[in-house]
């Protein structure tokens, strides 16, 4: 049975037959993925915008209305989908199938780094061929995602939903793997900042021909004491953004201090507290995935 690699191999391993190793990879992974009937990617082109808390709330928003889901997280030096969705350092376990995934609050499949290091480890730490650690980087983040796809058994799944770190690369990197997912979630705020980042990976997935990409615009607005909404931000970048690139907003989520609260405890707020704004602007994009993909096979 082959071994799966532990968290401290990911940065150093260095392998004379990587060729052999990513074709046969390939082919397990065409396989692994035949039992999930859609993947959505969870991206955006800058950090803190929440795609992690936005990505643990939709995998549970899905399981509530009755879907088999998986959760992947594709950050390596950051993970946190394993907290969030309670299976933070649970063991992982393995059989002819291979690995198999965590189970999380209700019934959501879960894979993290995060499963495979304890509080007190360090970061990786990329030394490549000749000291070259930035390329070195993007080989070995790309050879641990694609394991994480294709050497976890996964099962059956109505969704798996896959939430990246930051960054236009990590974008590529998936579609190198996965040439056309689903969809995707293109996670943003209202600022400008964050509309000219976003904007570069808006740009890139118009020009992989993504079938679906939608935009999801976070801490919009938040809420007083009265219940009335009030923006956070003086420009709405959101808006420009989908006049820019054309592709329609799916949700807007206000800022509830909550949400970062409650999720990074393990207790998602769509189902901790799904009276709120911000959890119903949840409940509502999950729907709108279903309907979207409602007809997917």
């Amino acid at each position: 049975m082959r071994r799966f690699r532990k968290y401290n191999e990911v940065a150093h391993e260095s392998d004379s037959g990587i060729l052999e190793q990513v074709l046969e990879q390939r082919t397990r992974l065409a396989h692994r993925l035949s039992g999930v009937r859609r993947i959505a990617a969870v991206v955006s082109g800058k950090g803190g915008v929440g795609k992690s808390a936005i990505t643990a709330n939709l995998a549970v928003a899905l399981a509530l209305h009755g879907a088999r889901v998986g959760a992947l997280d594709a950050d390596l030096n950051g993970p946190s989908l394993g907290r969030m969705l309670a299976v933070a350092r649970s063991p992982l376990g393995e059989d002819e199938y291979g690995v198999r995934p965590a189970t999380g609050v209700f019934g959501v499949r879960v894979m993290s780094m995060d499963l495979m290091l304890a509080e007190s480890d360090t970061p990786l730490r990329w030394k490549g061929p000749e000291g070259d650690g930035s390329i070195w980087r993007g080989t070995a983040e790309l050879g641990a995602l694609r394991e994480f796809l294709a050497d976890v058994a996964w099962g059956q799944l109505d969704w798996l939903l896959i939430d990246l770190p930051p960054g236009t690369d990590r974008i590529e990197r998936l579609l190198d793997l996965i040439p056309r997912p689903d969809l995707v979630l293109l996670v943003t705020t209202p600022s400008a900042i964050a509309r000219l980042v976003v904007g570069r990976s808006a740009r890139l997935l118009r020009e992989a021909g993504v079938p679906r990409v939608a935009i999801v615009a976070n801490m919009t607005s938040y809420v007083d004491g009265t219940g009335a909404e009030h923006p956070l931000f003086s420009l709405d970048g959101v808006t420009e953004l989908a006049g820019d690139t054309a592709f329609p907003v799916w949700a807007k989520i206000p800022f509830e201090p909550a949400v970062a609260a409650l999720t990074d405890a393990g207790s998602p707020i769509v189902s901790s507290q799904p009276e709120t704004a911000a959890a119903r602007a949840l409940g509502s994009l999950a729907r709108q995935m279903e309907d979207a993909l409602m007809d997917a096979p």
